[in-house]
């Protein structure tokens, strides 16, 4: 039987800093069903749990420091609160940002010794920062005493990691590490950050396969598609470009903008419109349908938003291939990560593998993995 992240963060906690944490609180990673980069520009998105969680070991230090340690960086490591990030962004400044994000509220941190444990696989598209960022709110909510709801903490987690790491991400993956529940979809309006659990019909089934393709959310990339959808938003007269609804490529003067600019909000405002689209398909268990606009939106972030990899593409197009398979997506925020793929109640496991063992020889670089359905022994944990 494995070892919940739970208790290997209690473990690691002791064998660190020879005493018993007082708190240990954590969050699931993510896997976005449909809704991409629409998060950022004031549309819906639908998230899902992972059965992966990162855990969070803490107790109060007084010592206004973050001694941290963490599976991946067993030997521990201090740092002032308010210490400057370096050039390259570590786990450490994630936990720094959540103490000043609480900080800014007005509930300072008097330092914490903390220990980080987690199974959400890194850089794979699937919030492990987000998670790491909620679980450690949860940690220090329950050291403080704090009366934050799980939609308070997802918003100061969200804080946290756009203003205080640096990395533009949206308010998505907060929300759903921190307000998902399992076996159902987060429908969430990122304007109004109104959502609403909507029940995963049991005769479906998702798979997640991590293609082992690294990426990074603070790379140039991805800010630069930020910028774009920014600069298109401006140039049609809006502050968000959901604002302007999805048959907006036929009302506004879309002229105006470049070709590049036109396929981003093409993109962003179909894959919108699809996400109200795979509610109803949720809803009704049409499996077919709901595959159908997987694929839609994986064509339009391959060719419209231009977020997809040829790795990620030939995984998607093997996956798809695979007898079972409905549809199949990247899925995340794009430049390497993992996908997404349907199927029926019971056939995820077996349409993952083979779409692994078939995709071979095009990911010999990498070391793909299916991450959900879990394996049998990861069940029994």
């Amino acid at each position: 039987m494995n070892v919940t992240p739970d208790q290997r963060a209690r473990e690691l906690f002791e064998a660190t800093y020879g005493y018993a944490p007082l708190h240990v609180e954590s969050a699931p990673g993510r896997v976005n069903l449909i809704g991409e980069h629409t998060d950022y520009n004031g549309g819906f998105v639908l998230p899902m749990a992972l059965p992966q969680r990162t855990a969070a070991a803490l107790a109060i230090n007084q010592s206004r420091q973050v001694r941290s340690v963490s599976e991946q960086l067993p030997r521990a490591v201090a740092s002032a609160l308010d210490a400057p990030s370096g050039l390259r962004i570590t786990f450490q400044d994630y936990l720094r940002a959540a103490c000043l994000a609480l900080a800014e509220k007005g509930q300072a941190v008097p330092g914490v010794d903390i220990a980080i444990s987690s199974d959400v696989p890194i850089g794979s598209g699937l919030s492990s920062s987000a998670a790491l960022v909620v679980a450690t709110l949860r940690a220090l909510r329950s050291a403080l005493g704090l009366g934050y709801t799980d939609l308070g903490l997802a918003k100061i987690a969200h804080r946290a990691e756009h203003s205080f790491v640096g990395v533009p991400v949206g308010v998505m993956d907060p929300m759903a590490c921190s307000l998902a529940v399992p076996n159902s979809a987060l429908l969430l309006n990122t304007r109004s950050l109104e959502f609403e659990n909507v029940a995963f019909p049991p005769e479906l089934e998702l798979a997640v396969i991590d293609s082992g393709q690294r990426h990074e959310h603070a790379s140039g990339e991805y800010r630069a598609r930020r910028a774009e959808c920014e600069e298109a938003a401006a140039a049609l007269g809006v502050s968000l470009l959901c604002e302007l609804g999805e048959d907006a490529m036929e009302r506004v003067d879309v002229a105006a903008l470049s070709p590049k600019l036109r396929a981003r909000v093409l993109h962003v405002l179909s894959e919108n419109g699809r996400v109200a689209a795979a509610v109803d398909a949720l809803r009704r268990a049409d499996g077919e349908r709901l595959g159908r606009l997987l694929a839609a939106s994986h064509a339009s972030l391959r060719d419209d938003f231009q977020v997809s990899t040829p790795e990620i593409d030939a995984l998607v197009e093997t996956a798809t291939a695979v007898v079972g398979c409905l549809g199949a997506r990247i899925t995340g925020g794009g430049f390497g990560g993992s996908i997404v793929l349907l199927t029926r109640k019971g056939k995820a496991a077996d349409v993952a593998r083979e779409a692994l063992e078939k995709s071979a020889l095009r990911l010999a670089h990498l070391e793909p993995r299916v991450v959900v359905p879990l394996s049998s022994a990861e069940s029994q944990a």
